[in-house]
């Protein structure tokens, strides 16, 4: 049986699922790894590989580290004379350029996290929450010049519940990327893919995210929107607002039938709990940690706290 002659180009843990599917595939030649350099980790700041390098040099893949794919000219012959067919691509963190893009014989696949044309780029897992949707799903699509705007390959659906977290998703979404890449191996080896073009008419973006992100601004947003944005950036960059100008970081809200009457952005304490004015009613924060404090309740906090809570609806420490 002949075994189709690929590369991987990936960074993070998340594509190491993938990375072993290809790895132990029975049609699949795997000829190399290609990865980013390795970085400073940890409090004493030593070199550390990325998990798909990692992957590679424990069992013994051929592997290039380079912070450019697109200047390793050398690397390029290499790939050329042994005739590779396809290139696979997850979180690799780098754009391919022209040449690179035709170089395998089958074409670039890219994996993405979205049912493609929605959320093209960098955090489509988060905006998949922050969007309140109740499904999302992997989508392999022929990569072109531009961002993941290629013919889609082969797509899988994937349901949300209503308390995924971010990290919750981004880790079945990791397994579901590999079921896929697999399922897409196999229609690759029986000439059996339908290539379905995007509809740029429907096209949306997901940038990457930034810590300002996590600001929860409550004289803005309902009570919905706000949940979303809290599971949505769960684990990083995690949400906060400011609780007597010292940053908080919110680990939940809630809706109360016994909360205060208080206008978006107002705060008020009511039997020992913290309540915040948003844009359809007040809210709970019911699990918060502040800065230099563990995690707790709301409650908890309020027993420790010897001032009056004011919650400031700017995303600005007065006192820095």
């Amino acid at each position: 049986m002949k075994k189709i002659k690929t590369i991987f180009f990936g960074t993070p843990d998340f594509a190491v699922p993938s990375l072993e599917v290809l790895n132990r595939h029975p049609l699949v030649d795997l000829k190399g790894v290609v990865s980013m350099p390795d970085r400073p980790s940890g409090r004493g700041r030593q070199l550390r590989s990325p998990e798909v390098a990692q992957y590679a040099k424990e069992n013994r893949i051929p592997l290039l580290q380079t912070s450019n794919i697109n200047r390793e000219t050398e690397y390029f012959k290499k790939l050329e004379n042994e005739r590779i067919e396809l290139v696979i691509v997850l979180a690799f963190a780098q754009f391919l350029g022209d040449k690179l893009l035709r170089l395998p014989s089958e074409g670039c696949f890219n994996i993405h996290t979205s049912l493609l044309p929605k959320y093209r780029g960098a955090a489509p897992i988060q905006y998949a929450l922050l969007n309140g949707d109740d499904s999302t799903g992997v989508s392999i699509q022929k990569m072109v010049k531009k961002m993941d705007a290629g013919d889609i390959a082969w797509s899988s659906t994937l349901n949300i519940s209503e308390d995924d977290t971010g990290g919750q998703l981004y880790t079945r979404l990791k397994y579901q990327a590999a079921l896929s890449l697999n399922d897409f191996i196999y229609g690759f080896s029986d000439n059996d893919l339908k290539f379905q073009k995007q509809d740029e008419s429907k096209a949306s973006f997901a940038p990457a995210l930034k810590k300002e992100d996590g600001f929860l601004d409550f004289k803005t947003k309902t009570i919905s929107q706000l949940k979303n944005q809290i599971r949505a950036l769960d684990p990083w960059p995690g949400t906060y607002c400011m609780l007597n100008s010292k940053r908080i970081k919110v680990f939940e809200i809630q809706a109360e039938k016994e909360g205060p009457s208080l206008a978006p952005g107002a705060s008020e304490v009511k039997n020992n709990k913290i309540f915040v004015g948003c844009k359809d009613g007040a809210a709970r924060i019911g699990d918060l940690q502040i800065e230099g404090k563990q995690r707790c309740s709301d409650s908890a906090l309020l027993n420790g706290l010897k001032e009056k809570v004011n919650i400031n609806p700017s995303n600005q420490d007065n006192n820095r």
